[in-house]
């Protein structure tokens, strides 16, 4: 992880201040520095100041944005290869196809403009179905991995970025399956790891997510990584972009407007997307894409609505007007031209009264506590319900 926010956790400031102790009492200068700069990882924030946030130079002064709709279907466990080849083949030929480029048509441009940021949904390739732990493991992705790859050489085929959510697994977090926004960019490698701020509780009757979020280990999150990986944001030569497969966040939305997000993606599955894109984006003043999935067809247990409507994705400029959206709720493109360096000369940022507002949020207490993955790792939906329940129901 390269990119997090907040102000540190005690239990981050005790471990950096007694590390720094030990240092001193060794009297070793060199170990004391060293400390320092790790606890100044651990604890600085990049977000913006009177209007100033970090961002690298652009390549250009406008990028094109597409947004994939597309269909949600599970990979079948028991056909495990062939199935994932084929959802991993369907989600690279949508990539083609949305730069203009069919295979069938000789594998040249015929019409339409290069797309320089192609945006899909939270499973494009693996589907959603409610699998166990064990499961879980067998299809998520490695990171880097073959189906990463893949899609990141057709970014680089294109000379573009391509940003979708999966499953994922990573080497210090083992026998966790992390729900994952993957950015991979026009060199051909990834360029960001999101990992889901958070699940939404409650929504599932009786049961709840498995995948791991920033929330379900925070404390080892934050010491591992540092706190501004906590709302990553990938800062590449086409803006400063933030995708998020959580929904109906506002908050969450502003806070990664407020850390220097220019493009921020919702990619949740079956969730209101157009809806909380066009209100983030009026509220945070950022360009938003809502990705929604289209009709999905012979997946188990689900519609083939899976959530989707008609006008289910969309882009949307700033002020909350939609730039382009999907008239149907099928397998679509949606595309938008951005300014984003006119953007970034001309950005205002809303003026939030902090001063205000931080008492309550620092003294506002949730029921459902962070960390509740570094204590148990619920083994299916049934086990995270019953967790999630004597939590909320907790005194």
């Amino acid at each position: 992880m390269t990119d997090a926010t907040s102000t540190p956790s005690r239990r981050a400031v005790m471990t950096s201040a007694v590390g720094l102790a030990a240092a001193a009492t060794a009297g070793s200068a060199q170990a004391s520095d060293q400390m320092a700069q790790a606890t100044a990882r651990s604890t600085n924030v990049s977000v913006a100041k009177r209007g100033v946030y970090d961002t690298v130079p652009l390549r250009q002064e406008a990028i094109n944005v597409c947004a994939i709709q597309s269909r949600v279907r599970g990979v079948e466990i028991k056909n495990l290869k062939q199935s994932m080849a084929e959802g991993l083949k369907h989600a690279s030929q949508l990539i083609n196809h949305a730069q203009g480029i069919v295979d069938e048509w000789g594998g040249e441009r015929i019409w339409g403009a290069k797309q320089d940021l192609i945006c899909m949904h939270e499973f494009p390739i693996q589907g959603f179905r409610p699998w166990n732990r064990k499961e879980l493991n067998k299809i998520a992705f490695e990171l880097p991995g073959p189906e990463v790859d893949a899609i990141a050489q057709l970014a680089k085929k294109h000379g573009c970025y391509i940003a979708f959510g999966c499953y994922a697994k990573e080497k210090d977090w083992p026998d966790h399956v992390i729900n994952m926004s993957v950015i991979v960019g026009p060199k051909g490698d990834i360029v960001s790891k999101q990992w889901k701020a958070r699940n939404i509780l409650g929504l599932f009757g009786e049961g709840a997510l498995i995948g791991t979020t920033i929330y379900d280990v925070l404390d080892r999150f934050v010491e591992m990584y540092g706190w501004d990986a906590t709302l990553p944001i990938a800062r590449t030569d086409i803006g400063n972009i933030a995708m998020t497969a959580v929904g109906g966040e506002p908050m969450l939305y502003q806070a990664l407007a407020l850390k220097g997000a220019e493009i921020m993606i919702l990619s949740v599955t079956g969730g209101n997307n157009p809806d909380s894109a066009i209100a983030a984006a009026r509220a945070s003043r950022v360009y938003t894409v809502g990705v929604g999935n289209s009709v999905s067809f012979d997946n188990p247990g689900f519609s083939e609505a899976a959530g989707s409507k008609d006008e289910g994705t969309v882009v949307v400029d700033p002020r909350g007007v939609p730039l382009a959206r999907s008239a149907n709720h099928h397998e679509d493109y949606v595309s938008a031209r951005v300014g984003i360096a006119d953007f970034r000369k001309t950005r205002r940022f809303p003026e939030l009264p902090m001063a205000l507002f931080l008492p309550v949020f620092q003294q506002y207490e949730p029921k459902f506590t962070p960390n509740t993955f570094l204590q148990k790792l619920p083994a299916d939906y049934r086990e995270a319900g019953e967790i999630v329940r004597a939590k909320m129901n907790a005194k």
